[in-house]
């Protein structure tokens, strides 16, 4: 085993015990996780051992490649920050609260139109700012109505990690992998669409035979009808994502790059905010509160992750691990293994790892475009097989923990492995017919 292999798997297990037992850190008013700390250190001591060269590392992070790590974060923070913003203004309350009006006293009606409104925003935005915003929203209400909120939880945070397989922007898993192989908005929509589909009917199927007994007695109390308070920023919010996913989906026939796209909506959206905020005397509080919410973490935590890949590049362990994963049918083979690995240490590092298999050159032709998809539907499935296997699972657990809901690691594996393990099947095996 080379030094930098050993290194990468001591790093992996320590962000996985980092991510189960570390609290967050404060600073000021941002607050962090601390998974990052792993991950910088094994990063760290590559370069100190000389397990790769700091010269190789600054090749590659300069370079002008679909993988350059600082394009992908650019992409996702800008992304990020367009959903934020539109969340800060209480639209997907607001739209929460209108699932609840049309669920009236039923369970089972406001139980499918939550995990509807949930995948149809997950599409279009991103996973983590969907479960981050309704999991404190559903919990009250089931408070209110003296229900249980398990059913519940379970629907949205499934949803949303299903159904963010479907756009490129949906998970920052899918925005790395499919950068790094080359796929373009469009091209990953087509693939992607239909396994997304297969594999979100089947989570709902999976969910609605564990819980509709507990989904049987009715409705007690009325949701409290919110309402959007300006809707002028609400609107100037809506149409600079609208137009972000519009010119990302063409942004490859423009020849512009997407980070490009993202960052610059995104500016424009902070630039109108400050002026209209000033002008209103409103002051700057949605966009304070907006980059304030931002996942700072990811920076050093990907960067980190990408020296750690580099370092396995550099002594040929990629290629390695590539040759046995490429002895099988790369769907199952990637895809299955991806499964696991996300769940040992967190879908994006294993993002980034899998990218680096892609790109060795030991899986080819259409197999290397099925193995990139495969490991797409992983990093997504994955996430909720345990809570180890993305951070919306760590920051799910926690606010329900704030919360004083009794879902622990044992309850989130055996109603989470029950719906992950047949979704991925599913998925994949759509992805057989689809990918040839």
């Amino acid at each position: 085993m080379t030094i930098s292999l050993t290194i990468a798997i001591v790093t992996g297990v320590l962000v996985c015990a980092s991510v189960v037992f570390l609290p967050s850190l404060k600073l000021g008013r941002i607050r962090l996780g601390t998974y990052w700390l792993a991950s910088l250190v094994g990063a760290s001591v590559c370069l100190f051992c000389g397990a790769v060269p700091p010269d190789y590392v600054a090749q590659n992070l300069v370079a002008d490649t679909a993988v350059n790590p600082v394009k992908i974060l650019a992409l996702f923070l800008s992304m990020t920050f367009l959903s934020v913003y539109l969340d800060e203004l209480g639209v997907f309350e607001y739209l929460a609260d209108k699932a609840l009006t049309f669920g009236g006293t039923r369970q089972t009606t406001l139980f499918v139109t939550l995990y509807a409104i949930v995948a149809v925003l997950t599409v279009f935005t991103s996973n983590d700012i969907v479960v981050l915003t309704f999991t404190p929203f559903i919990c009250a209400f089931c408070r209110r109505a003296d229900i249980s909120p398990v059913p519940y939880l379970f629907a949205e945070f499934v949803a949303a990690n299903t159904w963010s397989m479907c756009l490129v922007i949906g998970n920052p898993t899918n925005i790395y992998l499919a950068t790094s192989a080359g796929v373009d908005f469009g091209s990953y929509f087509l693939t992607m669409a239909l396994p997304t589909a297969v594999g979100g009917v089947v989570s709902f199927g999976v969910l609605w035979l564990l819980f509709r007994k507990m989904l049987a007695s009715p409705l007690r109390v009325a949701p409290s009808h919110l309402a959007v308070s300006d809707k002028t920023q609400v609107i100037v919010g809506a149409a600079h994502l609208g137009a972000c996913i519009v010119l990302l989906a063409v942004s490859s026939y423009i020849g512009v790059e997407m980070w490009m796209v993202s960052v610059a909506l995104a500016c424009s959206l902070a630039l109108f905010a400050t002026i209209y905020g000033l002008c209103a005397k409103r002051g700057l509080s949605v966009v304070l509160r907006s980059l304030r919410r931002l996942p700072y973490e990811l920076i050093p935590f990907v960067l980190s992750m990408f020296v750690l890949v580099l370092a396995l590049n550099y002594n040929g362990d990629t290629m390695r691990i590539a040759g046995l994963l490429a002895e099988g049918h790369p769907v199952w083979t990637v895809g299955g293994s991806a499964f696991v690995a996300a769940n040992v240490v967190n879908n994006i590092p294993m993002s980034v790892l899998y990218s680096a298999i892609v790109d060795s050159g030991a899986i080819v032709g259409s197999a290397a475009k099925q193995a990139v998809f495969a490991a797409v539907a992983a990093s997504n499935i994955g996430a909720y097989l345990t809570p180890v296997g993305a951070l919306a699972g760590i920051m799910w657990l926690g606010i329900l923990k704030k919360e004083h809901v009794p879902i622990g690691f044992g309850t989130f594996v055996k109603y989470g492995a029950a719906v992950a393990v047949p979704a991925l099947a599913a998925t994949l095996g759509v992805l057989c017919l689809v990918v040839r």
